[in-house]
Protein backbone atom coordinates (compact mmCIF):
# COMPACT_ATOMS: atom_id res chain seq x y z
CA UNK A 1 0.00 0.00 0.00
CA UNK A 2 2.79 2.37 0.87
CA UNK A 3 4.64 1.54 -2.36
CA UNK A 4 1.50 2.18 -4.46
CA UNK A 5 1.00 5.60 -2.83
CA UNK A 6 4.59 6.60 -3.58
CA UNK A 7 4.22 5.55 -7.23
CA UNK A 8 0.97 7.52 -7.55
CA UNK A 9 2.57 10.68 -6.12
CA UNK A 10 5.54 10.35 -8.49
CA UNK A 11 3.23 9.97 -11.50
CA UNK A 12 1.21 13.06 -10.54
CA UNK A 13 4.39 15.12 -10.10
CA UNK A 14 5.68 14.13 -13.53
CA UNK A 15 2.37 14.73 -15.32
CA UNK A 16 2.57 18.56 -15.53
CA UNK A 17 6.03 18.36 -17.08
CA UNK A 18 4.79 15.91 -19.71
CA UNK A 19 1.71 18.03 -20.47
CA UNK A 20 3.87 21.18 -20.65
CA UNK A 21 6.28 19.51 -23.05
CA UNK A 22 3.41 18.43 -25.29
CA UNK A 23 1.67 21.84 -25.39
CA UNK A 24 4.77 24.07 -25.84
CA UNK A 25 5.00 25.32 -29.44
CA UNK A 26 8.13 26.59 -31.16
CA UNK A 27 8.27 30.39 -31.52
CA UNK A 28 6.81 31.74 -34.74
CA UNK A 29 9.34 32.71 -37.37
CA UNK A 30 9.58 36.39 -38.05
CA UNK A 31 9.43 37.42 -41.71
CA UNK A 32 12.82 38.29 -43.16
CA UNK A 33 13.17 42.08 -43.40
CA UNK A 34 14.40 43.12 -46.84
CA UNK A 35 17.15 45.75 -46.48
CA UNK A 36 16.42 49.18 -47.97
CA UNK A 37 17.78 50.00 -51.40
CA UNK A 38 19.16 53.37 -52.49
CA UNK A 39 19.44 54.11 -56.21
CA UNK A 40 19.10 56.90 -58.78
CA UNK A 41 15.47 57.52 -59.72
CA UNK A 42 14.11 57.19 -63.22
CA UNK A 43 13.23 60.78 -64.13
CA UNK A 44 10.89 61.56 -67.02
CA UNK A 45 11.96 65.14 -67.69
CA UNK A 46 9.83 67.11 -70.19
CA UNK A 47 12.51 69.82 -70.60
CA UNK A 48 16.14 68.80 -70.10
CA UNK A 49 18.45 71.74 -69.40
CA UNK A 50 21.56 69.65 -70.07
CA UNK A 51 24.69 68.09 -68.56
CA UNK A 52 26.83 69.95 -66.06
CA UNK A 53 30.34 70.80 -67.25
CA UNK A 54 31.87 70.20 -63.79
CA UNK A 55 29.50 67.82 -62.04
CA UNK A 56 28.40 65.75 -65.09
CA UNK A 57 24.89 65.81 -63.58
CA UNK A 58 21.81 65.96 -65.75
CA UNK A 59 19.82 69.10 -64.93
CA UNK A 60 16.08 69.17 -65.52
CA UNK A 61 13.99 72.33 -65.78
CA UNK A 62 10.97 72.68 -63.48
CA UNK A 63 8.11 74.37 -65.33
CA UNK A 64 5.05 76.07 -63.85
CA UNK A 65 2.22 73.58 -64.39
CA UNK A 66 -1.11 72.62 -62.86
CA UNK A 67 -1.55 69.13 -64.34
CA UNK A 68 0.63 66.39 -62.74
CA UNK A 69 0.95 64.59 -66.08
CA UNK A 70 2.75 67.67 -67.46
CA UNK A 71 5.32 67.82 -64.65
CA UNK A 72 8.56 65.94 -63.99
CA UNK A 73 7.33 62.36 -63.50
CA UNK A 74 9.25 60.03 -61.17
CA UNK A 75 7.80 56.48 -61.13
CA UNK A 76 8.62 54.15 -58.23
CA UNK A 77 9.76 50.54 -58.59
CA UNK A 78 7.74 47.82 -56.75
CA UNK A 79 8.15 48.52 -53.03
CA UNK A 80 6.85 47.83 -49.55
CA UNK A 81 6.48 50.66 -47.04
CA UNK A 82 7.15 54.35 -47.58
CA UNK A 83 9.53 55.66 -50.24
CA UNK A 84 12.06 58.42 -49.48
CA UNK A 85 12.63 60.77 -52.41
CA UNK A 86 15.59 63.15 -52.35
CA UNK A 87 16.74 65.69 -54.92
CA UNK A 88 18.59 68.99 -55.13
CA UNK A 89 16.61 72.08 -56.08
CA UNK A 90 18.37 75.01 -57.79
CA UNK A 91 17.47 78.44 -59.01
CA UNK A 92 17.82 79.17 -62.71
CA UNK A 93 20.02 82.08 -63.84
CA UNK A 94 20.81 83.48 -67.29
CA UNK A 95 24.46 84.51 -67.28
CA UNK A 96 25.49 87.81 -68.92
CA UNK A 97 29.03 89.23 -69.11
CA UNK A 98 27.58 92.64 -70.06
CA UNK A 99 25.57 92.84 -66.83
CA UNK A 100 28.69 92.04 -64.79
CA UNK A 101 30.75 94.71 -66.57
CA UNK A 102 27.99 97.27 -66.08
CA UNK A 103 27.53 96.29 -62.42
CA UNK A 104 23.93 95.30 -63.00
CA UNK A 105 24.33 91.56 -62.51
CA UNK A 106 22.70 91.23 -59.08
CA UNK A 107 19.66 88.90 -59.02
CA UNK A 108 17.87 87.27 -56.11
CA UNK A 109 15.64 84.35 -57.04
CA UNK A 110 12.92 82.72 -54.95
CA UNK A 111 11.28 79.70 -56.59
CA UNK A 112 8.57 77.51 -55.08
CA UNK A 113 7.58 74.06 -56.34
CA UNK A 114 5.12 71.33 -55.39
CA UNK A 115 5.63 67.57 -55.15
CA UNK A 116 2.35 65.94 -56.11
CA UNK A 117 0.96 62.42 -56.03
CA UNK A 118 -0.19 61.20 -59.43
CA UNK A 119 -3.83 61.83 -58.42
CA UNK A 120 -2.99 65.56 -57.93
CA UNK A 121 -2.73 65.33 -54.11
CA UNK A 122 -0.14 67.77 -52.76
CA UNK A 123 2.52 65.90 -50.77
CA UNK A 124 4.80 68.84 -49.94
CA UNK A 125 6.08 72.20 -51.14
CA UNK A 126 9.70 73.31 -51.37
CA UNK A 127 11.45 76.65 -51.85
CA UNK A 128 14.95 77.58 -53.02
CA UNK A 129 16.39 81.08 -52.76
CA UNK A 130 19.82 82.23 -53.94
CA UNK A 131 21.63 85.35 -55.13
CA UNK A 132 23.86 86.03 -58.12
CA UNK A 133 26.62 88.64 -58.18
CA UNK A 134 29.40 87.07 -60.27
CA UNK A 135 30.27 83.87 -62.17
CA UNK A 136 31.58 82.20 -59.02
CA UNK A 137 28.06 82.09 -57.57
CA UNK A 138 26.84 79.55 -60.12
CA UNK A 139 26.75 75.91 -59.12
CA UNK A 140 27.77 74.69 -62.58
CA UNK A 141 27.68 75.57 -66.25
CA UNK A 142 25.72 73.49 -68.75
CA UNK A 143 27.14 71.96 -71.93
CA UNK A 144 25.51 72.26 -75.33
CA UNK A 145 25.27 76.02 -75.84
CA UNK A 146 26.63 78.48 -78.37
CA UNK A 147 28.59 80.50 -75.83
CA UNK A 148 32.35 80.35 -75.12
CA UNK A 149 33.44 76.76 -74.52
CA UNK A 150 30.13 75.45 -75.84
CA UNK A 151 28.30 76.48 -72.66
CA UNK A 152 24.67 77.54 -72.30
CA UNK A 153 23.85 80.94 -70.85
CA UNK A 154 21.27 79.40 -68.48
CA UNK A 155 22.88 77.74 -65.47
CA UNK A 156 21.88 76.31 -62.06
CA UNK A 157 22.37 78.65 -59.13
CA UNK A 158 22.41 77.65 -55.45
CA UNK A 159 21.28 74.29 -54.08
CA UNK A 160 18.66 73.14 -51.58
CA UNK A 161 18.44 69.46 -50.58
CA UNK A 162 14.80 68.31 -50.59
CA UNK A 163 13.70 65.14 -48.74
CA UNK A 164 10.16 63.82 -49.19
CA UNK A 165 8.65 60.76 -47.48
CA UNK A 166 6.04 59.37 -49.84
CA UNK A 167 3.30 57.05 -48.48
CA UNK A 168 3.56 53.38 -49.42
CA UNK A 169 0.43 53.36 -51.60
CA UNK A 170 1.83 55.90 -54.08
CA UNK A 171 3.41 54.54 -57.26
CA UNK A 172 5.19 57.75 -58.23
CA UNK A 173 5.21 61.54 -57.96
CA UNK A 174 5.19 64.63 -60.17
CA UNK A 175 7.24 67.78 -59.55
CA UNK A 176 5.57 71.03 -60.67
CA UNK A 177 6.65 74.65 -60.55
CA UNK A 178 4.38 77.10 -58.71
CA UNK A 179 5.85 80.61 -58.57
CA UNK A 180 9.06 82.57 -59.19
CA UNK A 181 10.05 85.96 -57.76
CA UNK A 182 13.09 87.77 -59.19
CA UNK A 183 14.61 90.84 -57.51
CA UNK A 184 17.01 92.87 -59.70
CA UNK A 185 18.87 96.14 -59.26
CA UNK A 186 16.15 97.90 -61.27
CA UNK A 187 12.99 96.21 -60.00
CA UNK A 188 11.13 93.03 -59.17
CA UNK A 189 9.11 90.52 -61.21
CA UNK A 190 6.76 87.69 -60.23
CA UNK A 191 5.97 84.81 -62.58
CA UNK A 192 3.06 82.37 -62.34
CA UNK A 193 2.32 81.69 -66.02
CA UNK A 194 2.06 77.95 -66.88
CA UNK A 195 4.83 76.67 -69.11
CA UNK A 196 7.58 78.96 -67.78
CA UNK A 197 10.75 77.31 -66.41
CA UNK A 198 11.45 78.66 -62.91
CA UNK A 199 13.87 76.22 -61.26
CA UNK A 200 16.11 73.22 -61.87
CA UNK A 201 16.49 69.82 -60.17
CA UNK A 202 19.33 67.30 -60.16
CA UNK A 203 20.69 64.28 -58.24
CA UNK A 204 17.29 62.58 -57.84
CA UNK A 205 17.50 59.48 -55.59
CA UNK A 206 15.10 56.90 -54.11
CA UNK A 207 15.34 54.88 -50.89
CA UNK A 208 12.85 52.01 -50.58
CA UNK A 209 12.38 48.38 -49.60
CA UNK A 210 11.91 46.23 -52.72
CA UNK A 211 8.56 44.51 -52.92
CA UNK A 212 6.76 42.12 -55.24
CA UNK A 213 5.55 43.46 -58.59
CA UNK A 214 1.89 44.50 -58.74
CA UNK A 215 -0.58 41.71 -59.44
CA UNK A 216 -2.09 41.57 -62.91
CA UNK A 217 -5.56 43.02 -63.26
CA UNK A 218 -8.40 40.60 -62.54
CA UNK A 219 -10.52 42.23 -65.25
CA UNK A 220 -8.74 40.41 -68.06
CA UNK A 221 -11.17 38.65 -70.36
CA UNK A 222 -11.04 34.82 -70.32
CA UNK A 223 -9.68 33.14 -73.39
CA UNK A 224 -12.51 32.11 -75.67
CA UNK A 225 -12.38 28.51 -76.79
CA UNK A 226 -12.75 27.99 -80.53
CA UNK A 227 -16.16 26.70 -81.52
CA UNK A 228 -16.25 23.27 -83.10
CA UNK A 229 -18.26 22.64 -86.21
CA UNK A 230 -20.92 19.95 -85.76
CA UNK A 231 -20.02 16.61 -87.28
CA UNK A 232 -21.99 16.06 -90.45
CA UNK A 233 -23.69 12.66 -90.63
CA UNK A 234 -23.18 10.71 -93.88
CA UNK A 235 -26.16 10.60 -96.23
CA UNK A 236 -28.05 7.26 -96.16
CA UNK A 237 -27.17 4.91 -99.00
CA UNK A 238 -29.87 4.29 -101.59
Amino acid sequence: MHIAAVMLISALAAAPAVISAQTTRPPARRPVQVPPKVEPAMVNCPTVLGEGAKTARMFCDVLIERDPTAGILIPFPPHTGDVTLTFELHNRHTYSEDEIRNKRAYHRYTASIGVMALDNTLLTRAVVQSEFRNAGDMLDRVLGGSGPGGLKAVAPLGSEMIVVTVPAMEQGVSILGEKLSVLRVDGKDDFETPGRPIAVISNVMLEYRPGPPPRPSSTAKPTQKPTQKPTQKPAPSK
